[in-house]
């Protein structure tokens, strides 16, 4: 394989010392700013809590804006989103941390947004499988906002940051946040 390289297989996540909501991510010799939960970084998840939890997480799919720009180019498995898609949040339904149709009637998170968090959006494997009602849903790693406020427990980057990792990681990547 000369002249090949292997992609790169995981992402590292430490929050800042000076401000638990923002961090670094690291993957190979790549370090790049992100944001975080607006609770930092915790070893129990619960979901509402604002934290990013700690753990190591597959990077399962990539969900991009079609009407937003190409999509990026990734291993992972690609789908663009519509209108109709939402993600839902309620502990107490069958589809938990699961994605579902728009409408839905049960607590959910609607993934067309009107900013630009969810232009690209990859569904980390946290509370997925089986999904545990109040451990926490839709764990992302999503575009972040220009100053890097605190997302809602997500792990978040640049638009540009986003492209050039989804481009440099392999199909069984993972993603380390450390407490």
């Amino acid at each position: 394989m000369t002249g090949t390289k292997k992609p790169a297989e995981t992402l590292e996540v430490r929050a800042l010392t000076r401000d638990r909501r923002k961090g670094l991510l690291r993957l190979g010799e790549i370090t790049v700013p992100c944001a975080l939960g607006r609770s930092g970084i915790v070893m129990r998840k619960r979901e509402g809590d604002g934290a990013t939890p700690a753990g190591r997480f597959a990077l399962l799919h990539v969900y991009y804006r079609p009407d937003r720009g190409l999509p990026p180019a990734t291993r992972l498995p690609l789908e663009p989103l519509s209108p109709a898609a939402g993600w839902c949040d309620d502990p107490g339904h069958p589809r938990y941390n699961r994605p579902v149709d728009l409408p839905f009637n049960a607590s959910h998170e609607v993934m067309w947004r009107q900013d630009r968090l969810y232009d690209i959006v990859v569904v980390l494997d946290c509370n997925i499988a089986p999904a545990v009602p109040g451990k926490g849903s839709a764990i992302f790693f999503h575009i972040a906002r220009e100053d890097y406020r605190p997302t809602e427990g997500c792990v978040a980057v640049a638009p540009g940051h986003m492209r050039l990792i989804l481009s440099r990681i392999g199909s069984g990547a993972d993603m380390v946040i450390h407490a």
